[in-house]
């Protein structure tokens, strides 16, 4: 009997760990390199090979994945969101100034060595009576080299090691072009680092109004204590530059239904926002651009009529503007077709702006993005309220830090575009099996007793 139920149970186990083993459901993954190892929460721009190996129109099998091969919440931004643009910020060197700089009949004399740039090399300060030099106290004030720095500063973050008592403290930042004249850009910025019952409150950020190449950062009491360990710039982020990419496609011609088509293959699941044509020197066309995903879809209009025109070649030719489609479209076939006859083929350019992947770095490094699958998705994560929780703590100017995309590797490759294979349902076989053999064992029984009370 014990060997009849090994037989029955033995089929099932080897199909649970086939599945349980094959843990590789995407194509291709790529290695992340983190700009900062403790961000948090990171963005990495989509490129062309991550849009060529995902398969789905909704981009749900693009996906992060942490060193254990667990999915970390992630979600997929458009460039102009604020949430997916590029954080501006910029390590500033520091140098120490005496403690009591700010104490009543006491002067400050700064000695400073600078390159032909302006930047600092060196810096010396000493302290006394009408600006004999004195003895030199604890510094708890600095100065702050921004002379490199073209674009304007919002603010200062500054970086101080763990305490063990609390931190509340009160500076002032000021700010000179020369070291000489300073004007007040903060007169009072509060510092904070509590802890409570494995709770953490910081503020280590200094909004400033108004720019300087050199800032002077002092305390307001004057037993202040803030073991100062670094000073990064926040800089006003600048328009966003549109930066559109592009794919030229050749087609072929086909005719349908008395009508001439230029039919083009897009191989990849780019958001296109944008259409143009490319006509040789000294022509025109009215054209009309259509797409759909697959053989048996509709054709879906997506820009036009509109007239394209090349006029001149080189630099100084003429050429039409580009289109922008009604809405983004990411469709594998496309086609024109023009009212008047064309001479030759035309070359189809199609243009999008990358999309941006924020995720959380959940899990221990490495990190790495996934792409192309036909048997996993990626989940539905909350990352704007995720993330507004981290603004809450480090500031609302927060951004996630940059993540860059390494050498693609293949993983399951083709293997992973294929559906799962319908599985049976062992258990219910198993469970049928078992009651049919049952049902046989409690008939045979019974006929046994049955013979017996007939035997006389």
């Amino acid at each position: 009997m014990k060997r009849l139920l090994w037989l029955t149970l033995l089929p099932a186990l080897i199909a649970s760990a086939q599945v349980e083993t094959h843990a590789e459901n995407y194509a291709r993954q790529w290695p992340l390199a983190l700009q900062s190892q403790d961000a948090g929460a990171y963005r990495v721009v989509l490129d062309r090979e991550v849009y060529r190996s995902a398969t789905l129109s909704s981009l749900r099998d693009i996906d992060v994945r942490n060193a254990a091969g667990a999915a970390v919440p992630a979600a997929l931004f458009s460039p102009e969101q604020p949430l997916a643009q590029a954080s501006h910020q910029r390590v500033l060197p520091w140098y120490p100034l005496p403690r009591d700089q700010a104490a009543p009949g006491r002067d400050i004399t700064l000695i400073s060595e600078r390159d032909a740039d302006g930047s600092l090399r060196r810096v010396e300060a000493h302290v006394g009576e009408s600006g004999k030099p004195g003895a030199e106290p604890t510094a708890n004030a600095w100065l702050i080299d921004a002379s490199q720095i073209d674009a304007r500063i919002k603010a200062l973050h500054l970086d101080w090691p763990a305490q063990a008592s609390a931190l509340d403290v009160a500076y002032q930042v000021e700010g000179s072009d020369n070291l000489r004249d300073w004007r007040i850009l903060q007169p009072r910025a509060q510092l904070l680092d509590l802890t409570r019952d494995g709770q953490r409150l910081q503020q280590r950020r200094i909004p400033l109004d108004g720019q300087a190449k050199y800032l002077r950062l002092s305390p307001l009491q004057t037993d202040a204590v803030l073991p100062l360990a670094g000073v990064t710039a926040e800089l006003a982020t600048p328009a966003a530059a549109e930066t559109w990419q592009w794919e030229a496609l050749r087609g072929h011609e086909v005719v349908e239904n008395g009508r001439t088509y230029y039919q083009f293959t897009l191989d990849g699941r780019f958001p296109i926002a944008r259409a143009d044509v490319a006509l040789d020197a000294n022509a025109a066309g009215e054209w009309t651009l259509e797409s759909r995903d697959a053989d048996d879809g509709y054709w879906q209009r997506r820009a036009g009529p509109w007239m394209a025109f090349q006029v001149g070649a080189g630099d100084g030719g003429l050429r039409s503007a580009e289109q922008s489609l009604a809405g983004i479209a990411r469709d594998h076939q496309w086609r024109l077709s023009s009212r008047a006859p064309i001479n030759a083929a035309p070359v189809l350019r199609l243009g999008y702006q990358p999309e941006v992947m924020v995720f959380l770095a959940q899990g221990q490094p490495p990190f790495a993005l996934v792409a192309g699958s036909a048997r996993a998705t990626r989940a539905d994560a909350p990352l704007p309220q995720l993330v507004e929780a981290i603004r809450a703590r480090r500031g609302a100017d927060w951004q996630p830090a940059t993540a860059t995309l390494g050498a693609p590797a293949e993983l399951s490759g083709a293997q992973a575009l294929q559906p799962v294979p319908a599985q049976r349902d062992w258990k219910s076989w198993l469970l049928w099996g078992l009651l049919v053999l049952g049902a046989v064992l409690v008939t045979g029984f019974a006929t046994s007793l049955l013979r017996q009370s007939k035997t006389p």
